[in-house]
Order: structure tokens, then sequence, then C-alpha cells
């Protein structure tokens, strides 16, 4: 402990809880640092070692400084525009990591599953089996440590700039059997459950979206925050983009702790944002919350109104000049959850 932190220890008794905070890693990174594996492989070829993990409060700190001290150092100065995306960076390059950690699971694990389908009763086989299995568990641990870095960055990132980090591209037994067998399977199933929970979440799914360019947060986040006190496990569906109303809810989910699906334009086809719009009423959404914005608002307001699912519609603020567009202007009226008459929404449509 500092001498800054026992200083106050000594005189300011009530700071008690606030000290014991700062001097302590988050339940995140204890889990992923705190208990580690007895045994471990660190890279491919390797023999099973006693290694160690980082202090989890130690790794905390480091991790949360990448970005703070980026942020104290050029803020207000001349280079301070272009903090975020240097910033956004660091997050992503933990992202990029852990990613690749994950597909090498993935390997790892057919090459697991093809073993057990093919067992052998040999020692050789049962060690490079139960070998197979410990790396892939170091794995899992390194690409656990790797997300619990990447997401206290991405809070850092979020208290720095209030605005949510995002990526660009989101065990039956036969006459063979052994330990080291079952082992295998019961790993392939705990490995399963917890890749499908991560994602895949289970909650009932709110849409929303907006355009690119919209920046009354506001209403948005006491929408959503009435939204979650009826809905405690939602699960928030955006149209994917980086900045404006999506960015926006995704920075009150990251607050919230509400898992955020960004349903981005994926596919071919002469109209993608159309076709994904059919898409995200196949999620079968409890409610849905939509900016005014160009026709794929308009088009996402038709597709929810004719599956029925309650609409909370906000137009763009009267005092605010709209972006230019090349479409010409009607109007229909949305209606709240309640059947009421709420903002009135503007639909883009080609001139003839």
């Amino acid at each position: 402990m500092s001498k800054q932190s026992a200083k106050k220890v000594v005189n300011t008794f009530a700071d008690l809880s606030e000290l014991y905070a700062e001097e302590t890693a988050t339940p995140e990174f204890e889990a992923s640092f705190g208990d580690p594996i007895p045994l471990s492989i660190i890279e491919y070829g390797d023999q099973p070692g006693e290694h160690d993990m980082p202090e989890p409060f130690a790794a905390q700190k480091v991790c949360g400084e990448l970005i703070t001290s980026l942020f104290l150092l050029l803020d207000d100065t001349r280079l301070s525009p272009l903090v975020p995306d240097i910033a956004w960076g660091i997050v992503n390059s933990f992202h990029f990591v852990a990613g690749t950690q994950e597909r090498r699971e993935d390997r790892l694990a057919d090459k697991i599953r093809e073993m057990t389908r093919n067992m052998e009763s040999g020692e050789v086989f049962n060690k490079e089996l139960e070998d197979a299995q410990l790396q892939c568990q170091s794995l899992a641990e390194q690409r656990a440590a790797i997300e619990a870095m990447r997401d206290y960055a991405a809070a850092m990132y979020r208290a720095c700039w209030r605005r949510a980090w995002g990526p660009t591209k989101g065990s039956k037994a036969s006459s063979v059997t052994t330990a080291s067998y079952i082992n295998a399977l019961d790993f392939l199933r705990e490995r399963a459950l917890a890749k499908r929970e991560k994602h895949q979440p289970q909650g009932p799914v709110v849409i929303f979206s907006g355009p690119a360019i919209w920046d009354e947060w506001e209403p948005l986040w006491a929408k959503l925050s009435e939204i979650k006190a009826r809905i405690p496990h939602m699960t928030l569906v955006t149209t994917g983009q980086r900045k404006g109303a999506d960015a926006i809810a995704a920075a009150w989910a990251a607050r919230e702790g509400v898992p955020v699906v960004a349903y981005g334009l994926y596919g071919g086809g002469k109209k993608p944002a159309f076709t994904r719009n059919k898409k995200l009423a196949e999620l079968e959404p409890v409610e849905a919350v939509l900016c005014e914005g160009s026709g794929i608002q308009a088009n996402l307001y038709q597709t929810m109104r004719k599956q029925g699912v309650p609409i909370h519609a906000f137009a763009w603020p009267k005092d605010k000049p709209k972006p230019q567009r090349s479409n010409s202007i009607d109007t229909y009226r949305a209606e709240d959850s309640f059947g009421q008459p709420q903002d009135t929404f503007r639909r883009a449509r080609r001139a003839a």
C-alpha cells in the first residue's frame, strides 16, 4: 500500500470503503487473474508448467492507465481530436488478440472432438489428448484475461469520452473409454455452453435504431431506462453504427450492463438494410425504440408496426436543422406502446 494510502487509513476512517475499492481489483479481474489453473501451456509445443498470472489489481491498474494517461496527456491540446481514435485502437488491439485466441481454441477443440471420436487405448494417445485439453484450457484462460483487460479499457474509454467502444466488425462411453476421454467430453460441453451464453444472449429483445447524426441523448437514455425497469433482463439489438443514435444507445447499455447485439449490414443483395429490417423482426422483439432518420428507419417502423411490436418513436429535434437529403418527405403518425399519439416520424421516399 502506498504512503498516501496509509495516510488515508489513519486520517480519514470514513473513506475506508473508497480506499478498499481503489486497492482491490474488480470481480472480473479477480476471476480472470486471481485463480489460475495449476498447470498451463503458454505456447504450442511447450511442456505443461507452473506459470504465474499478473496480480489482478496491478493488471487492472496498468490497463486503465493506458487509456487515462493518454487522455490526461493530450486532452485540451491541439492533438485532442485524435485521442479518441488512438484510444479506440488500444482497446481494439485487446479485442483482436482475444479473437485470435478464441479461433485457436476453436481449432484445438475440433482436434479434441476428433480424437474423442477415434479413441485409442494406449498411454501415448491418452497423454496427447490430455495435453491438447490442457492447451485448450490454457488458451481459454489467456483469452479470458485479455477480454477482462479489453472490457476495462473500454470502460475507461467510455468514462473519458462519454461514448461506448465497439469493434469494427461486433459430453457416450465405449469399450475403450478412459478417464481422459470422459474429461475431454465434459470440457467440450462446458466450453460450448459458455460460448453459447456469451454470443447468444437469451433475454427479451428490444430493437433500437436511429441515424448516424443524433446528439439528443437524455430522452433516449430515459426511455431505455424505463424499458429496463420493466424488462430487467433485456437484450438491446442496434443497427450497429459507431456514431449517432446507435452509439448513444450502446453507451447507455455499457453503463447499465445490458448486453448489446450490433446487427450490422451483413450479406449482399440490392437492399441489405431493408433485408436486415426483416431479420430484426424475426428476432421477435418485445419493444422498439426508433429515431427519425432515413427511409431505413421508416421501413423498420413499418415492419415493427405490422408485427404488432410496441414502438417508442422520437422525431428529429424541431430546433435543429435536418441533414440535407435529395429525397422528398411525407409524414405519418407513430404510436407508443399504450396506443396514444407519439412523435411525428418523417419517411423518406425517392422523388418520382
